[in-house]
């Protein structure tokens, strides 16, 4: 274990500022500082309240992962920072610190993907992923499905939401039925209590003809939005828990649905589930449910693992330094549409950089760049 990379990660692409601390595939700290309370008076996430959170929450959050992991910022091989895709202010705040503590330190920077790292994230619970993954990530941001045969270097898309994303869905009934952000969580929370096919709910391009990976809850939401609506304007009781039950039901049918069928189609027998809605309960119930029936064997994080946080990024961190990626060079800027496609954006290459099993041992280039594009 002594020989494997330990890597600090730095998330802050939405409003968590996560820090996480990973030897290998082991993993040793994960502190996490939420704005989520300041953004529940809005109903969403405002950027401007984001970013200033993560310049108040940076420091502290690494001295806490630090003293967690019980080791020092000298100690590590490497950090890793989220550098899209999300809110491009949040970004900011995240690879600029990040930019800081790598040029104080002498160590290699990585800037990974967002969405590459919730599929890493899977590493620190069950072990190394198997080669190829599918991967059916699901947040307030994404609804995707992706097939991964090189976490570090090949990530490829085989659908994607073409309008509200699943947890975006979540939230905005969640608003119609007055239960606060954000609304994934109380949603499941009222489904349990509530019959699931109580209210035909739509499913949204399932038909034979529609494309067979992407995603679209827009309608459901303007469905459910209308139901709820007609409801109150009769003067009837809206029975909450019945609608989300139903609700729930029509997302988590189409989210499992599509990534058997993925699987089916690619071969591939391993399906993970990532992102802050794996954390929903019915959708990891009917996703056992229908892998086990397809024979696919299913890999979920626990919850705290689901939502965004800095142990993702340091996991896919640890695993550039593993296979010796070439690290990110000081031009590394935040990318809010940052594609999959780029799992780490990886910068030119550096004379003097030796590895040795994953470790980097001469990090003398880093004190001959110029401070003045260390913020660009």
């Amino acid at each position: 274990m002594a020989d494997e990379p330990l890597v600090l990660g730095i998330e802050t692409s939405c409003d968590e500022t996560g820090v996480g601390i990973v030897r290998g595939t082991t993993l040793l700290a994960d502190a996490i500082a939420s704005s989520v309370d300041e953004h529940a008076r809005f109903g969403g996430v405002v950027p401007e309240v984001a970013s200033r959170a993560h310049l108040e929450a940076m420091v502290p959050t690494i001295e806490r992962a630090l003293t967690e992991a019980g080791v020092t910022a000298g100690d590590l091989d490497g950090i890793a920072v989220t550098a899209g895709p999300g809110l491009a202010g949040a970004l900011l705040v995240g690879v600029s610190a990040a930019k800081a503590y790598a040029y104080a330190l002498g160590k290699p920077l990585y800037g990974v993907n967002h969405l590459a790292s919730h599929i890493c994230v899977d590493q620190l619970e069950h072990g190394p992923l198997p080669e190829p993954t599918m991967a059916l990530l699901v947040s307030g941001g994404h609804s995707s499905l992706l097939l991964a045969p090189d976490i570090t270097a090949d990530v490829r898309p085989m659908g994607a939401t073409i309008d509200d994303a699943a947890g975006e869905a979540f939230d905005k009934i969640a608003r119609v039925l007055d239960l606060g952000f954000p609304g994934g969580p109380v949603i499941d929370r009222l489904a349990r209590e509530g019959d699931p096919e109580a209210i035909a709910f739509p499913r949204g391009l399932t038909g034979p003809r529609d494309p067979a990976y992407d995603f679209s809850f827009s309608g459901l939401k303007t469905a459910v939005a209308r139901w709820i609506e007609a409801k109150r304007h009769a003067g009837e009781d809206v029975p909450v828990r019945d609608v989300a039950a139903s609700f729930q039901e029509a997302v988590v049918d189409v989210l499992t649905r599509k990534a058997v069928r993925a699987c089916k189609d690619e071969g591939v027998d391993h399906l993970m589930i990532g992102g802050g809605v794996a954390a929903n309960s019915r959708l990891r119930a009917m996703a056992g449910e229908r892998c086990e029936r397809a024979g696919i064997r299913l890999r979920v994080p626990r919850p705290k693992l689901c939502t965004d946080n800095g142990a993702m990024v340091a996991a896919l961190g640890a695993e550039m330094v593993a296979r010796n990626r070439p690290a990110s060079d000081w031009e590394l800027s935040a990318d809010s549409s940052l594609p999959v496609t780029d799992p780490h954006v990886p910068g030119r290459p550096h004379p003097g950089r030796v590895h040795d099993h994953g470790h980097v041992h001469d990090h003398d280039h880093v004190h001959e760049i110029s401070k003045d594009n260390l913020y660009s």
